[in-house]
């Protein structure tokens, strides 16, 4: 009897050592939406991922977009999801390197005013108070504000935190318009949506990036990598695809955000040195 707790006592210890010992990667999403929003989209996402990698994967974001940047430029996300102008950024500093990103898709910027607006031109912004996400938000700020300062048009930036609060805060008035992109205009709750129209466009560029710190082994990375493509070909995860407005995602390499390079946006130029 003695000699049977013994050798359970050992295999609990073994099964906890086991278990303490296994490496979680975290996924850190943008905040373009609610931190609820984003888990009730992501979590699938991560459990799906684990799944079919083996891999011990789970889902993490920020309250607010510098947040989120201060904790990508300091390593703390194994894997993350990050806007255009973000992979720009760090992939030099801590040095993300991108796996991934949506098949034949562009990603563009838009301004929404309410539906009963009055407002049909951008140079009807002129003097206004606009909502945008945050300052470095690729398409739904940095865009269009350099948009309205090509054409000249004088307003005020006021910075709110997210993209559904954008569309929130224009749709109750409090706003004339505001900045964001059409995946998470579709993705908003269509109570808000349906109290808003796009105003403008921006042209399109190289979409968000999945992309693994340095310290994430060429094992793991290429593991992650293939279920992430592998995706629109399984049922399970073309579900889990559309539920984030994806169609598909394939293989991505550095140089396919040169042309949001070629923009030298020095926004977030401070992390760099610091």
């Amino acid at each position: 009897m003695k000699r049977l707790v013994l050798v359970l006592a050992l295999a609990f210890s073994l099964l906890n050592f086991a278990h303490a010992s296994e490496q979680v990667y975290t996924l850190g999403v943008v905040p373009q939406q609610s931190a609820k929003k984003l888990a009730r989209l992501w979590t699938p996402v991560t459990q799906y991922l684990s799944s079919k990698t083996g891999l011990a994967i789970r889902f993490a974001t920020a309250r607010d977009i510098p947040t989120f940047e201060k904790r990508v430029v300091e390593g703390e996300y194994d894997i993350a999801y990050m806007n255009p102008y973000h992979y720009t950024v760090f992939s030099q500093k801590p040095g993300y390197r991108a796996i991934a990103k949506q098949k034949n898709k562009q990603i563009k910027g838009i301004f929404v005013v309410r539906n009963d607006s009055p407002i049909q031109s951008l140079n009807e912004l002129s003097g206004q108070k606009l909502a945008f996400p945050s300052p470095a938000a690729f398409a739904a700020s940095v865009i269009p504000r350099a948009q309205l300062d090509k054409e000249q048009i004088a307003y005020e930036p006021k910075y709110v935190s997210s993209h559904d609060s954008v569309y929130r805060n224009v749709a109750k008035g409090f706003f004339k318009a505001g900045g964001g992109v059409m995946r998470t205009f579709n993705n908003t709750a269509p109570e808000v949506k349906a109290q808003l129209r796009v105003l403008w466009t921006t042209p399109g560029y190289t979409p968000h990036a999945l992309a693994v710190h340095p310290r994430v082994s060429s094992s793991a990375s290429e593991a992650i990598q293939t279920a992430l493509i592998e995706m629109a070909s399984d049922p399970e995860g073309v579900t889990l695809l559309k539920s984030l407005n994806f169609k598909q995602l394939e293989a991505a390499g550095d140089g396919d955000w040169d042309d949001v390079r070629a923009l030298n946006i020095k926004l977030l130029d401070h992390l760099l040195s610091e």
